[in-house]
């Protein structure tokens, strides 16, 4: 006999994700864009979370957050995710709150792929603003503070668009932002191997990082791919 149990609201979505409170335009692969997952995923809007707010860390945001994941564990969410890399600073107190696995920031996958490189070599991380990424963030990923960073805020279109929360995006120059960067990343940093794009808007660009460099790019959709694997793994039963 088969026998289902009940005690959520809504059931087949194994992941929730919140949204930082925006305006600008997510394409597909943008972790805010519903077509990126292959499962479905809930979604909860934290209000007041501006780009601008959590990117260079404001305050009096977290509480804000920890209820909204708890929000959607109560729907039926058994993981939660964020869709900004920095929410890495409250990557703690959301596991704390809300009582499931938590993956706040796609910055969590740097001390793992770091062990896969080859000796003498190491992460990069590729990010929205690098003068707002500071060692903290690094810590609370797990990562070393001497990690390499770049970001996009020397570019024309991308990280103008997103901390200014603009409503028109020039796809073609945000990707010429993001593999500039990526190329000035391993060009002042010889001996890193891999990267990680911090950002959850990065990944339409990642295969391009990829060519651009020669490394292999870790990014925010395999990040929660992965994390969504465990949470409802593949069966190779009957």
């Amino acid at each position: 006999m088969r026998v289902a149990h009940g005690g959520k609201a809504l059931y087949g979505a194994s992941m929730g994700m919140l949204l930082l409170e925006t305006r600008f335009p997510r394409i597909p692969g943008d972790g805010g864009h519903t077509e990126t997952w292959p499962f479905p995923m809930l979604y909860r809007v934290v209000g007041d979370a501006t780009p601008d707010r959590v990117v260079r860390d404001r305050g009096g945001i977290v509480d804000a957050f920890a209820a909204a994941a708890r929000e959607l564990v109560a729907m039926g969410a058994d993981g939660i995710t964020t869709n900004c890399g920095f929410l890495v600073l409250h990557q703690d107190r959301l596991a704390l709150e809300c009582g499931v696995p938590v993956a706040a920031s796609s910055l969590l996958q740097v001390p793992w792929v770091e062990r896969l490189l080859p000796p003498g070599r190491r992460v990069g991380v590729l990010t929205v603003e690098a003068s707002s990424l500071t060692p903290r963030h690094l810590e609370c990923a797990g990562a070393r503070p001497d990690t390499p960073i770049e970001g996009t805020e020397d570019g024309a279109e991308f990280t103008r668009v997103l901390l200014g929360d603009e409503l028109e995006l020039d796809v073609e120059r945000a990707r010429e932002d993001v593999i500039a960067a990526s190329r000035r990343l391993v060009e002042r940093h010889r001996d890193v191997g891999a990267i990680v794009l911090e950002c959850t808007n990065m990944p339409p660009y990642a295969s391009e990082v990829a060519r651009a460099t020669g490394l292999p790019v870790y990014d925010f959709h395999s990040f929660v791919c992965w994390f969504q694997a465990g949470l409802r793994p593949r069966s190779f039963g009957d």
